[in-house]
């Protein structure tokens, strides 16, 4: 397990810039935490690192938002209001995760057995000083990225 704490949101989306950077093809990444943990502060980050420069707002209601035309594409699925996690079969759910882009997933948990395994987790908690990410891998994908920002000694707290 890999423990950042990040004290604002600049540093939020600091660190998601350097994971993205870190993220290999194929990488699937699942977010938890409560709502206004910043989640989509570190999506953000992500697309920033991947070269994207405009918004980057929670599909909350569309349940993704795709990022093609990045340095490597991006799928943003937020999971918030589904209302049936047998939704996301209907919608074709398992094609997005694929080798050609990256995919992370706003709460997870409400997409039951339809997600496949992420290749990371990350859990964003709220403490008096900011947030603490704490990251594990679930696959030589994950654990290879995770490899990659360990040997970064400025982003382990």
């Amino acid at each position: 397990m890999l423990q950042i704490e990040v004290a604002n949101e600049t540093e939020m989306v600091d660190f998601g810039r350097q994971l993205a950077t870190q993220m290999s093809l194929g990488t699937s990444l699942y977010l938890h935490g409560e709502l206004g943990a910043g989640k989509t502060t570190l999506t953000r980050g992500i697309a920033r690192g991947l070269g994207h420069s405009g918004a980057v707002k929670s599909p909350t209601y569309t349940l993704v938002e795709p990022y093609l035309d990045l340095q490597k594409p991006l799928y943003h699925f937020d999971l918030y209001r589904l209302g049936d996690p047998e939704e996301l079969e209907y919608m074709g759910i398992r094609d997005y995760f694929g080798a050609d882009a990256l995919v992370v997933v706003e709460w997870p948990e409400r997409g039951g057995d339809f997600l496949p395994p992420p290749d990371l987790d990350i859990r964003l908690t709220v403490i008096a000083t900011g947030r603490v990410l704490q990251m594990t891998s679930h696959s030589p994908t994950g654990a290879a990225c995770m490899e990659r920002l360990y040997s970064r000694p400025d982003e382990q707290s």
